[in-house]
């Protein structure tokens, strides 16, 4: 997942990717820990993943205080 197509998503499509991204990384360490996991890369991936999610939600939660920061400021 690249961070330029994360940031065409909506907050509530970054959300839901990111449960989503949760429930992948439950499921690979489930198939890890009985040794069906097929590509191990794949844990990796999906926890960078993750991470670029949760930081751009976070870019924008800390964009919008800076905002109503100066709103008030005024």
């Amino acid at each position: 997942m690249k961070a330029n197509d994360i940031r065409k998503m909506t907050d509530k499509q970054l959300q839901d990717a990111i449960e989503d991204q949760k429930e992948a990384l439950f499921n690979l360490r489930f198939q890890a820990a009985s040794g069906q996991l097929e590509d191990p890369n794949a844990l990796g991936r999906t926890r960078r993943d993750t991470a670029r999610l949760k930081t751009i939600l976070r870019e924008r939660q800390l964009a919008s205080e800076r905002v109503s920061e100066e709103g008030k400021k005024k």
